[in-house]
């Protein structure tokens, strides 16, 4: 009876494929989903925490700029001369300038956000006046500046501390004589001012007009948009007479006025005008607002949003902010941190890629037998392969979207369809692999006991193609990271950043060509011996399979990624050193203010006998130096820094630090002390000796006047590391005096070092290496980057982990069987487990050794086209002498992984024997068993 009569005869149909299959190996099925759900997190999880770490970049640059870089002010002169003098006053007053305020606020662009606590109008002298109250300090015999300012919301920003708050009596017009107005602390400090003083206040009609001080207020975030935007209004300045030498010092601060007393600032000399002050709130924006940003600041500064603004403030009115300079910054660090991160995630993708492959490939190679029956029985490849599709979608697509629901929690605020479509990748990929896979072998009839053994299989003309374009992409890729590298247009180019991948995919192309003849010499070698364990993990090793790329090529994808991001690391780091090295000089630096400020003996003796202190230069540093007049006739007039050292000290610290070393010995001048007219040999910079030439040439320092000549040449020094410079030898300097120590030290007592310098006198700082090394903090976007880098390294080890497993899953049936039979034949536990070993070692050692030479050579290939500048040294100011910071190798990135490697091979054949053992021959060994 056929099973259709059966069906008609009202029997019991027969259950569906799908559930037999679920239900015959729920074990294949559980670990196949919980592999795509892992790999659709990661998937779904990396661009959600990309453009987090974006975002909160972003916000971060804004927050912490200075405010007079981030505020947005509107400024707008005084009323027209020609408006009754009502009209004029009545422009100023609150009321007024807070209903501009209102309207310009409401009509700034979505993207601006500007913050309401922060921000402030009001009207003030655009030029301070000076003021000539006798009881007003003048260090220097000159009057201070003052300037005259309304200020909205006083009291909701400051404290009163002393006297009252300023106030106006009745109506104030521009005739008016005498108003109230308060000073910060620090101003009254300054200034010696105390409730009740008063400040005369130049006019244009030449009346007397009295600002008396009645409050003495102290801000209570002197730190915000508020005070900060113009620190003159919270702290005074001690500032230099212009074009006076020497110069002349004067005091300048400010003076805070009532709101509705800004009519009288109109009879003033300071050039009033009117402003209106924005902070900007960036918690609310997006790494994909920054375009709009920019493009609403533009049209602010000169565009039609400028037009708008000036049809509420007025048709003179100006907008001004360095926000777009902030913006520029952000790019600029962004488009250093996103190649880095392309690259991260490209090589963990690529290496879970292969490893959804290989499990695929296993599962197909587990059910061979059934499916060459199914071929046998007239099963079509296309029918077949339909239910075996059927089967890893019911599988594939509820793991792909439960991994992308996990995800979702992870990093709120970005953006789903991003996050969509690597879990969709992920379950397309194990949907349509897995069928090929269990497929394609049975295209022809396969006779029994056929294999592809490794060391005799022959490539085909197909395989050759694909290698030889696989070549051809990285040949590319690699050739345009050098040339275009991973800023501008380069940084966001796919194929740029699959180059570590295209770079190992050849290395296991390659090796998998390679890897039968060490293995065919070994044998040779090893068959003359006594002992079958060393020839049966040959002959073993070389009977496995030929499409061994899979296994090989995920290590050596994994090696590669913890090598590239371990160099970008090292590469990191060493950049920050030596930042902060050219910006000491030394492992501590002790000046005064321009290093023009003498130091004592004494000073010199105290720094020599400090905790950790291991040599001291001495340096005498005179700048503005002039050079010689050109010999062409040119009127240009440059300068040098002029560097008076002890050349062996200074030759030590130049070769220990590694800028600019030189002999010490070029420094010296013949016949020892210098006569009146001996030619000095001086070591110079490369522009100051084409300015020099090969003769002769007479100085003027203040040191001295000085005949020289170029006795050698360095790109820099470590004194004065981004200047022009001469670099003499201080005993023969006319007028010698110390100026500069550099020191030199494991670790210098910082305590006893700034001890020393503040009883030597006032004015000394002491700059510690450590401390700016500290300074180069990471910001949010850095941060985020080294996170995703460690997690995708993290992952990569798992999914390296995972593929080492699945290789050896593959053929733990056949090694099993095989080492039951030998030792039915004799063969002892630790024999046994010394041949799984050997067999295992000749992939690992390959796949270890091809790891560390593969991350080698990416680095090697790739740093011409990688800077890290932009990536380490954001944070903090990039010396001119670091223009470029690349990638280099790093040995125990490249080591670690590659041990561990064949660490891990041998760990996992040696419990493979072990569990063997356990199970005993008998198990293994069954009647009709295949293996």
């Amino acid at each position: 009876m056929t099973p259709r009569s059966v069906r008609e005869g009202g029997g019991r149909a027969a259950a569906p494929w799908v559930r037999t299959r679920l239900r015959t190996a729920p074990g294949t099925a559980w670990a196949l989903g919980l592999l795509v759900l892992l790999t659709s997190f990661l998937a779904a999880v990396h661009p959600r925490a990309v453009a987090y770490y974006e975002d909160e970049g972003l916000r971060h640059d804004i927050a912490a700029a200075d405010p007079r870089h981030s505020v947005l002010e509107l400024n707008s002169p005084q009323p027209e001369l020609q408006l009754p003098p009502e009209e004029r006053e009545a422009a100023v007053r609150e009321a007024a300038l807070a209903s501009v305020h209102r309207n310009v606020r409401s009509a700034l662009p979505a993207e601006v956000l500007p913050g309401g606590a922060d921000s402030a109008y009001g009207f003030r002298t655009g030029q301070p006046m000076p003021a000539a109250d006798g009881w007003l300090p003048r260090p220097d015999r000159v009057d201070p500046q003052l300037s005259y300012s309304t200020l909205s919301a006083l009291p909701d920003h400051a404290t009163l501390r002393a006297g009252k708050w300023p106030a106006v009596r009745g109506e104030v017009s521009e005739n008016t004589s005498e108003v109230e107005g308060a000073v910060t602390e620090e101003t009254a400090k300054a200034l010696r001012a105390e409730p009740g003083a008063v400040i005369t206040v130049p006019t244009q009609n030449g009346k007397r007009l009295s600002v008396r001080i009645t409050g003495i207020v102290a801000p209570k975030h002197p730190r915000t948009a508020y005070w900060s935007t113009q620190p003159l209004l919270r702290t005074p300045a001690l500032v230099p007479e212009p074009d006076l030498f020497p110069p002349r010092y004067h005091w300048t601060a400010a003076v805070l006025l009532p709101p509705d007393a800004a009519p009288v600032l109109l009879a003033t000399t300071g050039e009033p005008e009117m402003f209106w002050r924005f902070a900007p709130d960036p918690s609310g924006l997006t790494s994909s607002d920054a375009a709009g940003l920019r493009a609403s600041i533009a049209s602010l500064e000169g565009g039609p949003g400028l037009v708008r603004m000036r049809a509420v403030a007025g048709p003179n009115a100006t907008f001004t902010t360095d926000l777009d300079e902030i913006l520029t910054g952000y790019d600029t660090l962004r488009t250093a941190i996103g190649p880095v991160v392309t690259v991260a995630a490209v090589g963990i993708g690529a290496v879970a890629a292969v490893v959804l492959l290989m499990t695929a490939g296993l599962i197909g190679g587990r059910r061979r037998a059934e499916l060459a029956l199914l071929r046998a029985r007239g099963g079509s490849l296309r029918g077949i392969g339909g239910r075996l599709f059927a089967e890893t979608v019911v599988i594939a697509v509820p793991a792909a979207a439960l991994g992308l629901l996990i995800a979702l929690p992870f990093f709120d605020g970005g953006r789903l369809w991003p996050s969509v479509v690597g879990p969709a990748a992920v379950a397309a990929l194990v949907c349509l692999a897995l069928p090929l896979c269990s497929v394609l072998p049975h295209r022809k009839p396969q006779p029994p006991g056929a294999r592809e053994d490794l060391m005799d299989a022959r490539p085909s003309r197909r395989r050759t193609v694909a290698e030889l374009t696989a070549l051809v992409l990285a040949v590319g890729a690699v050739a345009a990271l050098r040339r275009r590298g991973t800023g501008g247009d380069g940084g966001g180019d796919l194929l740029i950043s699959a180059a570590p991948v295209l770079v190992g995919l050849i290395a296991a192309l390659v090796l998998v060509r390679l890897l039968p003849l060490p293995l065919r010499l070994a044998s040779r070698a090893v068959a003359r011996r006594r002992g079958a364990v060393g020839f049966l993990s040959l002959a073993r090793a070389g009977r496995t399979s030929a499409g061994g790329t899979l296994p090989l090529l995920a290590l050596l994808l994994a090696l590669t990624t913890a090598a590239f991001g371990g160099s970008v690391l090292a590469g990191v780091a060493d950049a920050r050193d030596r930042a902060a090295l050219h910006t000491v000089g030394a492992d501590a630096r002790i000046s005064g203010v321009l290093d023009s400020v003498p130091l004592p003996d004494r000073l010199i003796r105290e720094v020599r006998a400090a905790d950790g202190v291991r040599e001291v230069a001495a340096v005498q540093v005179v700048y503005g130096v002039p050079l010689p007049a050109d010999p062409a006739g040119n009127s240009r007039m440059k300068s040098a820094a002029m560097l008076g050292v002890d050349p062996a000290a200074y030759a030590r610290l130049a070769r220990s630090t590694g800028i600019g070393p030189f002999p010490a010995d070029r420094l010296r001048a013949a016949g020892g002390a210098a006569a009146k007219d001996a030619v000095l040999p001086v070591i110079v910079s490369p522009s100051v000796a084409a300015e020099l030439g090969d003769r002769p040439r007479e100085l003027s320092t203040a040191a001295g006047d000085l005949r020289v000549r170029v006795a050698g040449v360095v790109p820099r020094t470590v004194a004065v590391p981004d200047s022009d410079f001469l670099i003499v030898d201080a005993a023969s300097l006319p007028r010698k005096q110390t100026t500069t120590l550099l020191v030199t030290g494991g670790s210098p007592d910082a305590k006893a070092l700034r001890a020393a310098a503040r009883h030597a006198g006032e004015g000394l700082s002491v700059r510690l290496r450590s401390e700016e090394r500290a300074a180069f903090v990471d910001t949010p976007m850095q941060q985020g980057a080294w996170r995703i880098y460690a997690a995708a390294i993290v992952a990569g080890a798992g999914y390296a982990l995972l593929a080492v497993l699945l290789s050896l899953l593959r053929t733990a049936p056949e090694r099993a069987a095989l080492l039951a039979r030998l030792r039915t034949m004799g063969l002892t536990s630790r024999q046994g487990r010394r041949l799984l070993g050997l067999e295992s070692l000749p992939q690992a050692l390959p796949a270890a050794f091809g790891g560390v030479l593969v991350g080698w050579a990416t680095i090697v290939l790739l740093a011409p086209g990688v800077d890290l500048v932009g990536l380490a040294l954001s944070a903090g100011p990039v010396p001119v002498a670091l223009d470029t910071a690349q990638l280099r190798a790093d040995p125990w990135s490249l080591t670690l992984p590659a041990l561990g490697v064949v660490v891990l091979t041998a760990t996992v054949a040696a419990v493979q024997a072990w569990w063997a053992g356990r199970r005993g021959p008998i198990t293994e060994l069954r009647s009709g068993d295949p293996r």
